[in-house]
């Protein structure tokens, strides 16, 4: 039997999540209306831990430049390390710099280098993915943890079930996901829980150039496609 305090509890606890409704399409409301005129983009993921003389912030900076060069903007984390490498190499490139920025352990600021039009701060982690894969027209993956992790696999799902239009996703920094692909390959492949042809979803390398270039074929094939 249910008892009075139970009852209340539930009334309240029913009180607040419809309240946290309004704070969710808040949230969707602001990130639609910014992120619309940002054009087309690309987002660059990777762990906020790295400091500037690694190798991957170096390499995040590059790739970056070279993918706001081909006329993309550019979309990150919003916070330090890998992040705050991608935003920067955007601004020394003169294009767009965006960061979806959320309270984490590793990341209580966003970094310097972020327009600040396109400086946007989510309370809800499942409202900033959606911004990431709404607005962005390839993904790039840098070293990182259990986040970039999270971000690489929910959009290897989503092409992988074709709930989202297949966009170029790259690995970079080869060392650091060979065995990650190993394990893909030798256990995933092999025990039938992913097919042959999940494998062409993403591409590894190391080439900043071959990321911009790759990016900005697909993205005129697309437009080709839609204007035929």
């Amino acid at each position: 039997m249910i008892q009075f305090d139970e009852m209340h509890d539930d009334r309240n606890a029913f009180t607040h999540d419809s309240w946290r409704v309004f704070r969710i399409v808040s949230e969707f409301v602001d990130g639609f209306e910014t992120m619309t005129n940002l054009g087309p983009s690309v987002s660059i993921f990777g762990s906020a831990r790295f400091p500037e003389d690694s190798i991957y912030y170096k390499l995040a900076v590059e790739v970056a430049r070279q993918i706001t060069g081909k006329g993309f903007a550019i979309i990150t984390g919003g916070g330090p390390g890998i992040m705050e490498a991608a935003n920067r190499g955007a601004q020394e490139a003169r294009g767009p710099s965006c960061g979806l920025a959320v309270d984490l352990p590793f990341e209580t600021d966003s970094n310097r280098f972020i327009d600040p039009k396109y400086r946007l701060n989510f309370r809800y982690f499942f409202v900033r993915k959606v911004m990431f894969i709404r607005y962005a027209q390839g993904y790039v993956f840098l070293p990182g943890g259990f986040g970039t992790l999270d971000e690489l696999f929910e959009a290897l799902t989503l092409i992988q079930t074709k709930k989202i239009k297949p966009f170029p996703i790259y690995l970079m920094g080869k060392a650091y996901w060979v065995e990650m692909l190993k394990w893909v390959e030798e256990t995933m492949l092999a025990h039938g829980c992913i097919s042959e042809s999940d494998l062409s979803i993403f591409h590894i390398t190391d080439d900043p150039e071959e990321v911009a270039n790759g990016i900005e074929r697909h993205y005129q094939r697309d437009r080709a496609v839609k204007n035929f």
